[in-house]
């Protein structure tokens, strides 16, 4: 009966340690996922999806990540807002974190994930206008938004072109006002990407292939690579593994986007439900087609880029800017944090 009693106690006291090892550990916090501040380029729209679709499916949590999205201002509005720590990522224009590397390099933030590789820099014209090339906005009037991209590369633009670029007057206007101003005549032409003009035109009523004209900066050899994913270089300095993380859930979700664009569109109108969904998947798609389908995918994959075309690039925005100093593409581009080759798209379409 002793023994018994003294095997029953010994078993009571293991089923209580661990009972209370289970509660202990019950009671530990989760793993405490990093805090990514995120912004845009612009408003909500189709061809945002991949973010929301990472950040639906749960890719970014995955990964230890909790990122949040804001809504943006402009292409070249993103970089500042990230140099200045009010967010630790965004989405926008390399040329503007060139020029900011260029200027301030201990402050620009560093492109990880390139989607934009075809340049998307455009003036529009009326389809009717005089107005054939860049030499003859001498004396007219181009209008937009301030912190348009086009708008920022005009200087490099004018040089390239040979166009004197103080004859060239140059407003600014709130960017829902863009394509009314210049169907009214306001302007005589203005500043956008093809794309983001192409849809907004369209919910307005306009065809932009029987309406408009474009006049496109890589025709005239800015062949420049655009909007790409970028981090602050402090985050990426304290918080590596993070960056690498967002990259492989938005590589992760990209995939999905080709998969399955309907799915995509679902995603962007869970945010925006106002918008309109055949026009959200058309602008997609397009994006797809025209802004991330340069030829160098096929070699390199999307989110890296060429250092050759990167340096060039560089080259002829630091000439017609007369920037002080000569960025190197490993200031502006880090590609360390990619996926593996054959774990990034290489075809589109």
């Amino acid at each position: 009966m002793i023994a018994l009693s003294r095997r029953t106690t010994f078993k009571r006291i293991a089923v209580a340690t661990a009972a209370a090892i289970g509660l202990g550990f019950a009671a530990l916090p989760a793993q405490a996922q990093t805090k990514v501040k995120f912004v845009l380029q612009w408003k909500f729209e189709g061809s945002q999806a991949w973010f929301f679709v990472a950040q639906d499916k749960g890719y970014f949590k995955a990964e230890g990540l909790d990122v949040t999205i804001d809504q943006g201002e402009g292409s070249a509005a993103s970089i500042p807002k990230v140099a200045s720590g009010a967010y630790d990522a965004g989405f926008g224009d390399l040329n503007a974190i060139i020029d900011m590397a260029a200027k301030r390099p201990a402050d620009a933030p560093v492109g990880v994930y390139m989607l934009y590789n075809t340049p998307p820099f455009t003036l529009i014209v009326k389809k009717d206008s005089p107005i054939k090339t860049p030499k003859d906005l001498e004396g007219k009037t181009i209008g937009g938004p301030a912190n348009d991209g086009a708008l920022k590369l005009f200087p490099a633009l004018a040089k390239i072109a040979k166009v004197d670029a103080s004859k060239v007057n140059v407003t600014n206007m709130a960017p829902n006002l863009r394509e009314q101003m210049l169907m009214r005549g306001q302007v005589d032409a203005t500043f956008g990407y093809v794309n983001t003009v192409t849809f907004s035109a369209k919910a307005m009523g306009i065809d932009a292939a029987k309406d408009l004209r474009f006049i496109r900066y890589g025709d005239y050899g800015m062949d420049l690579y655009s909007n790409a994913v970028f981090f602050s270089r402090k985050f990426v300095q304290e918080n590596p593994k993070a960056v690498a993380g967002f990259v492989k859930a938005l590589n992760r979700a990209i995939k999905d986007v080709l998969a399955d664009p309907d799915m995509a569109v679902d995603a962007v109108m869970k945010r925006e439900p106002l918008l309109k969904r055949d026009v959200e998947k058309d602008r997609l798609l397009s994006a797809l087609r025209n802004d991330m389908s340069h030829p160098e995918v096929a070699r390199i994959g999307l989110g890296d880029v060429d250092d050759k075309r990167l340096e060039r690039s560089i080259e002829i925005l630091v000439d017609a800017n007369q920037l002080a100093r000569t960025p190197t593409p490993a200031e502006v581009f880090n590609r360390s944090f990619l996926p593996a080759r054959d774990q990034r798209p290489s075809k589109l379409f």
